[in-house]
C-alpha cells in the first residue's frame, strides 16, 4: 500500500496488516496538522521510503521525531525513539486504508472549537488571538474571537494535514506577525498553503480568489470558536466516521 505527500516529493510504502487508525488531540499534533492527527504503524521492516528528497524531520521531543514535506508541508511521519515502528498519517494513504480509527487519545489537549467525539462545545469569547508554529519560528496575533471553523476532507486537505482539516476565515491585513519564517507551497487549484519549514506546521491557506483562512490547530489561547461544517465528505477517508451531528456538504458548501 502506497501513501504519499501532496506534492509528491515523498512517497512510501507499507505492507499490511496496519494498525487501526489512532486520533491524537495533543498540542504538538495539532500545530503540525492545523487541526487534529491520525496515524496507523507498522514495524520498520515493513516501512519503506521510495521517494524522499524533500522528506525533512524535526525533533518534537525526547521521545520522537516528526517527519513532513519540505516542499508542501504535509505532515507525514512519527517516528518513537528506541522503537522499531513508524507511524505514519493516515490521509498520506492513497485509496481505501481498510482500516478504522479505534481510539482518541490526548483529548484533554483538544482545542476548545471541538469535542474529540460528539457534538463541540459551546463558544468561549476571545478578543485577540494569539497563535505560533511547534517550534516557535512563527508567532502572530488577529482579532478574535475565531467564529465559526470549517472542516474540509478534501484529498488535499488530508493529504496536507494528515488526517483532515479545520480552519476559520480571517483579514490576512490584521494578522500581526511578531516572528516570522515561512514558507509557501502553492498548490494544484491556484491557492498558497503557509507552513512553518522547520518544524513543518500548517499556519494558513489562501486560496486563488484572494479569501484568507488560518488553521484552527495554530491558535493557543481560547479561541471563540465553534466546528460548524464538514465540507467535500465525498472525499473523506474511509477510516473515520464523522459523529459530530453537525451538516456534511459532498463538495463545496
Amino acid at each position: 500500500m502506497r501513501g504519499s505527500c501532496l506534492c509528491g516529493g515523498v512517497v512510501f510504502e507499507v505492507t499490511p496488516p496496519l494498525r487501526d487508525a489512532v486520533a491524537c488531540h495533543c498540542t504538538q499534533c495539532r500545530k503540525v496538522s492545523g487541526h487534529f492527527w491520525a496515524a496507523s504503524s507498522v514495524p520498520m521492516d515493513r516501512f519503506r521510503l521510495i521517494a524522499s528528497e524533500t522528506l525533512l524531520w524535526f525533533r518534537s521531543s525526547s521521545a520522537a521525531t516528526r517527519g513532513f514535506c519540505g516542499k508542501c508541508g504535509a505532515a507525514l511521519f512519527w517516528k518513537p525513539e528506541g522503537e522499531d515502528r513508524m507511524s505514519f498519517a493516515a490521509g498520506a494513504l492513497d485509496g481505501p486504508t481498510g482500516i478504522v480509527t479505534e481510539a482518541h487519545i490526548f483529548g484533554e489537549d483538544a482545542g476548545d472549537y471541538y469535542s474529540p467525539e460528539g457534538p463541540p462545545p459551546g463558544a468561549s469569547q476571545a478578543e485577540t488571538l494569539q497563535g505560533s508554529c511547534l517550534c516557535g519560528a512563527n508567532r502572530f496575533s488577529l482579532p478574535g474571537p475565531m467564529g465559526e471553523v470549517g472542516a474540509c476532507h478534501c484529498t488535499q486537505c488530508r493529504k496536507l494535514s494528515g488526517h483532515y482539516s479545520a480552519s476559520f476565515d480571517a483579514d490576512e491585513s490584521a494578522v500581526v506577525w511578531a516572528a516570522r519564517h515561512l514558507q509557501e507551497y502553492a498548490t494544484p487549484g491556484g491557492g498558497r498553503r503557509g507552513f512553518c519549514p522547520d518544524c513543518g506546521s500548517s499556519l494558513y491557506f489562501r486560496a486563488a480568489d484572494g479569501g484568507f483562512s488560518v488553521e484552527a490547530g495554530a491558535v493557543d489561547n481560547p479561541t471563540g470558536g465553534r466546528l460548524a461544517s464538514h465540507i467535500f465528505v465525498a472525499d473523506k477517508g474511509d477510516y473515520y466516521e464523522l459523529d459530530d451531528g453537525l451538516p456534511q456538504y459532498p463538495g463545496w458548501d
